[in-house]
């Protein structure tokens, strides 16, 4: 019941459904694992890292993928296992790097020819051998439901070894020659959302003819990473996770039949399609503004701090006025911004809602991801009140800052 929760907790928050997360976490392991048998979830931290979702995704028995120090932190802090962290990032510093070694990380997946001498070096300062999985750019170009912010596995990409200019062969052949670094596995990352599979069996089978050439390493693992897409509005319409694992399993079967690889281990990486589904963002109207034959604003009392993909991306989003919910009287054309001082700050253009008033509350479903966690204190405005619920309780997750909080850190 939205409405209670809003009159328990203060406006702007995030609520987030975690038997839904059980479910996700729970379809992915049983769907994949049926096609391919050794297959190993990995969530994306990214999505929304926090110590309520790392416990619930321990308990679910995945791993985690992280991209940094802090994320890496929490992930240890969390009892998750080393041997089950991914250690992603394209600058990993040499601080994060020597955190990943002395927590006993055997999954550090480099990005660069700079960090292979880099984290050869470290290992040969702590006389050992350091497992590593590299990630190459296999080249696949993806359609236009692909922002190209989150397309990673092309050419003209700050990520990965590239196939295509010879880059991936001489990493491979580089650490082949390292005397403190073993490379146990291949990943790539393609992009994110992909509204379809084709990508992922083109990717595979060019990642694994490539790979068929090298008989330097022991492949012990292959990642075609995540990107598993979500619905956000009613025009979307993503694959199953059945679709996903149908293609991605049964063409893993057969390169390696097809160029006779040993059996690798599967690991693939949901985040989006974990949190986005399983949280919603609760707003109180305020301000609203009618331009007669131009436009009507109705304004809340979040925006782009609390979720900056509508102005980063383009983002689309369905809003439903949780108050109005039978509300059947003719629906008007408006706009729902945010309250900072930007006219980007826009979280849904254009949508037809009940007629709406000051005090009534907007939820913005599929918000679990991407959206705290690039939530900003832009124009010193707190971050907002996170909670979950189950089984008809609520809890908070994490706590909603203060105007203290924002002060805290300066000298």
């Amino acid at each position: 019941d939205i409405e209670s929760l809003a009159k328990k907790y203060q406006t702007p928050f995030y609520v987030f459904d975690t038997a839904h997360i059980e479910k996700v976490c729970d379809e992915y392991k049983n769907e994949f694992n049926k096609i391919y048998d050794n297959t190993q979830v990995v969530y994306g931290s990214k999505a929304f890292a926090n110590k309520s979702i790392f416990k619930l995704i321990l308990d679910k028995g995945l791993g985690v993928d992280v991209v940094s120090g802090g994320e890496l932190t929490l992930a240890i802090q969390c009892g998750i296992d080393p041997e089950n962290i991914y250690f992603h990032g394209n600058n990993k510093t040499p601080v994060e790097l020597e955190l990943a070694q002395e927590a006993g990380l055997t999954k550090i997946v480099v990005d660069g020819f700079y960090e292979l001498e880099l984290l050869n070096s470290l290992s040969k300062k702590k006389n050992m051998v350091q497992d590593i999985i590299i990630r190459l750019s296999p080249a696949i170009e993806l359609d236009e439901r692909t922002h190209e912010y989150t397309t990673t596995g092309i050419l003209d990409s700050k990520f990965g070894f590239a196939i295509d200019n010879g880059d991936a062969e001489r990493a491979i052949n580089m650490i082949a020659e390292y005397e403190n670094l073993n490379l146990i596995g291949i990943h790539f990352h393609l992009g994110s959302p992909l509204f379809s599979t084709k990508p992922y069996e083109l990717g595979i089978r060019k990642v694994a003819e490539f790979i068929s050439h090298f008989d330097n390493f022991d492949l012990q693992e292959f990642s075609p990473g995540g990107g598993f897409a979500v619905s956000y509005t009613r025009d979307d319409s993503p694959p199953d996770v059945s679709d996903y694992a149908s293609v991605i399993g049964n063409t893993m079967n057969e390169v390696i039949s097809e160029y006779n690889l040993p059996k690798p281990k599967l690991v693939i990486e949901p985040g989006r399609a974990i949190a986005g589904p399983a949280g919603i963002a609760i707003y109180t109207v305020g301000a609203i503004k009618n331009i007669e034959n131009v436009r009507k604003f109705i304004s809340v009392d979040g925006g782009m701090g609390d979720n900056i993909r509508p102005a980063l991306y383009g983002s689309k989003y369905e809003a439903i006025v949780v108050n109005r919910l039978w509300d059947e009287r003719p629906k008007e054309l408006v706009t729902i911004v945010g309250k900072y001082c930007e006219s980007g700050d826009i979280l849904v253009k254009d949508i037809e809602l009940p007629e709406i008033k000051s005090g009534d509350l907007i939820a913005i479903p599929v918000s679990g991801a991407y959206s705290t966690s690039m939530a900003s204190n832009y124009n010193m405005n707190p971050r907002p009140e996170i909670i979950s619920v189950k089984d008809g309780m609520d809890m908070v997750i994490r706590k909603k800052e203060t105007f203290a909080d924002l002060f805290k850190m300066d000298v």
